[in-house]
């Protein structure tokens, strides 16, 4: 069976594919194909995962009226033509998404050529790019329940978001000598997601002399997204420890954290619940802010604005859930209960439908 995936653009839709791919590949019978948007970040982790890559153009779909959207028009069209060639040639048995917008082009060639689509919806709230895609779609997977309401029942299933086991492998010794923590201080670790996040780097950048000798600080930063304030800090503070880009460093760094600031993307809150980390979270306008809305109520997570918080109230908290172990674990708890895993057993079983309804 050929499994062709597509997502890209940022990280966040690339995540759960990635853990999709990791429970069917114990199935010598299968072989994979991803595709990714031209030069997007996605595109050296799939390849390191054994994907056989097709970069194709990609423009975004909108909601509301803008010049950018013409723009992107011809990128879309040539997109659907570099997509339907590829699965006119490939003749993939399925193609697999949780989103982005290179998968439009691509799912709508494959609903014209016959080719069994599934679309799994993992943030809160729905996109355009999966709103379109899941109208044509075989089948449609949500990890949150209540977001079975927003798509045809009868082909809609609850999976809960699947997630890489490979996260659960960090090795705290390895991942001391790997990152460069010679205390045994606590550790706070950062993350912006897959293209990294400025405003929350220059935040932890203002708090790190306020955490000096209480805890160690491993930051994530994003490519490109670093800034002076960020390397000045890293210069005078030992116990700050700066990173662009991780790869198998990611499950070491989660290993050794007590605590995790990051967005509020719903593949790294996926993640964090699976380890049951406490998080403080920093939502980007707009679908994060619904991903942990939920969480915040529930007091599952802490959530700050990046907007109105400072250097001074972020380490303020820092401090305050360092010193409350009780805390922390409740928390980890309550948000592992609100944002269950994908079963394994389960995701192969929507394979095995997808597969017949192909003979």
């Amino acid at each position: 069976m050929i499994i062709l995936f597509s997502g890209g653009g940022t990280l966040g839709s690339v995540s759960p594919l990635l853990a999709m791919h990791e429970t069917f590949r114990s199935d010598d019978e299968h072989s994979f194909l991803w595709i990714a948007t031209k030069g997007g970040p996605e595109v050296s982790m799939v390849k390191r995962a054994g994907f056989r890559v097709k970069e194709v153009s990609s423009g975004k779909l909108r909601r509301y009226v803008s010049l950018r959207s013409l723009r992107d028009i011809p990128a879309i069209i040539i997109g659907f033509v570099q997509s339907f060639l590829f699965i006119w040639r490939e003749r993939p048995d399925v193609c697999i998404t949780a989103g982005s917008f290179v998968s439009v082009p691509l799912h709508v060639a494959a609903w014209i050529l016959g080719v069994p689509t599934w679309v799994h919806q993992q943030d809160a709230e729905v996109g355009l790019a999966n709103w379109v895609m899941a109208k044509i779609a075989t089948v449609v997977t949500v990890a949150l329940e209540e977001n079975v309401r927003h798509f045809r029942e009868k082909k809609t299933i609850w999976l809960g978001n699947p997630v890489r086991s490979d996260i659960r492998a960090g090795n705290k010794r390895e991942a001391r000598q790997c990152l460069g923590i010679t205390s045994n201080l606590p550790v706070v670790f950062v993350t912006g997601g897959g293209t990294g996040a400025y405003r929350l780097n220059q935040l932890v950048a203002e708090t790190v002399q306020n955490l000096d000798g209480i805890c160690e600080i491993i930051h994530l930063t994003g490519k490109g997204r670093s800034s002076g304030m960020v390397e000045r800090a890293a210069q005078f503070f030992p116990n700050y420890h700066v990173y662009n880009f991780f790869l198998e460093e990611m499950k070491h760094a989660y290993a050794l954290a007590d605590i995790v600031i990051t967005r509020g993307g719903f593949g790294t809150l996926s993640e964090l619940a699976a380890l049951e980390k406490c998080a403080i979270v920093f939502p980007k306008a707009g679908h994060q802010e619904h991903n942990v809305a939920h969480l915040r109520d529930e007091m599952a997570v802490v959530v700050m604005n990046e907007q109105t918080a400072s250097g001074h109230h972020l380490s303020a908290m820092v401090k305050d859930l360092l010193e409350d172990s009780s805390r922390r674990s409740l928390m980890g708890e309550k948000l592992s209960g609100l944002i269950p895993a994908a079963k394994p057993s389960e995701m192969k079983k929507i394979l095995v439908m997808l597969e017949k309804s192909v003979r």
